[in-house]
């Protein structure tokens, strides 16, 4: 489904879906369901760029005061988010690679994901672009210019859903990158750019952590993004789900659920799309929508009739 900023529906203002939505599944409201969670501790494993965009400390205060409860987000990247939450560490997980969302929920891990928000991921670089690819409008040929000219790439080499998302498209670039140009730090997203900032070197980023430290770098962006009217192939969208407590007893599923119901809600999608750094929008919200959109819940390509899982 193709994501853009235009695409924001006006549903998120409507206040006849109450910001509880979900709770029903708890035998009672919100009162009901804040009692029984009162005074406990959510784990949240998520994404460096909902961490350190300092959305997350924006937004959480609503659903602590709600609920009388405290939210300790991990930031991790995607890949160690979702094996911290296949180790039972985590309660819910807030992610933003779907291939590796597809596999924790087929293997059995990660129960009734929802699509949630998303941004996109933009190619960034010197303002003196000595690949040449500024304004480009494939992602892909982009990529095959910096390799090409062996032009120095920073990659965050940690299997995180950025990282994923820049292995799929070397991949569908048809190149192997390798090379004294091409390195791999095994770091978060502020780091690689940080790294790439120094070396005067290219890198693949989400928009929202870039915008969050552009006044502290010298890169630019010179491939944009759908929200840009970029390449679709950028588009970055983020989904949550809670840890199964069939696989994980120990897993808050009930607390889990009231945050899926209240981050999903028509209030807190407002509260992300309203967030902003430096005048800009670094979120745009996913979960209210007018049409249903059922492959959210199940891995993609799955049907009833799918002989998938």
């Amino acid at each position: 489904m193709p994501i853009h900023r235009r695409q924001f529906v006006a549903a998120l203002g409507a206040g006849a879906v109450a910001s509880t939505a979900g709770c029903a599944q708890f035998g009672g409201g919100q009162e009901e369901t804040g009692a029984a969670v009162a005074g406990e501790t959510l784990t949240l494993t998520t994404t460096t760029s909902t961490y350190d965009t300092g959305l997350l400390d924006a937004i959480h205060g609503d659903f602590e005061e709600m609920y009388g409860v405290t939210v300790d987000a991990v930031a991790q990247g995607t890949g160690a988010a979702l094996e911290s939450a296949r180790n039972g560490d985590s309660d819910v997980v807030m992610v933003h690679a779907r291939g590796l969302e597809d596999e924790f929920m087929r293997n059995g891990y990660g129960i009734n994901r929802r699509d949630l928000m998303f941004n996109d991921f933009v190619i960034v670089g010197p303002e003196s672009d000595p690949a040449g690819i500024q304004g480009m409008s494939s992602a892909t040929e982009a990529l095959t210019a910096v390799a090409e000219a062996q032009a120095p790439f920073v990659s965050r080499g940690d299997n995180s859903g950025t990282h994923t998302k820049e292995l799929n498209l070397w991949e569908a670039a048809g190149t192997d990158p390798g090379g004294d140009w091409y390195q791999e730090i095994g770091a978060g997203m502020g780091e690689a750019l940080n790294n790439a900032n120094q070396q005067g070197a290219y890198t693949l980023s989400d928009r929202g952590t870039f915008i969050s430290q552009r006044s502290e770098i010298d890169l630019t962006i010179l491939v944009q993004g759908p929200i840009e009217d970029g390449p679709e192939i950028l588009a970055n969208p983020y989904g949550i789900m809670a840890v199964n407590p069939g696989v994980h007893d120990n897993a808050n599923y009930d607390l889990a659920m009231a945050y899926i119901g209240w981050i999903t809600s028509p209030g807190a999608q407002e509260a992300i799309a309203d967030y902003q750094m430096n005048g800009e929008q670094l979120f745009f919200p996913r979960a209210v929508s007018e049409s249903p959109d059922f492959q959210q819940y199940v891995p993609e390509g799955w049907s009833g009739n799918s002989t998938d899982g």
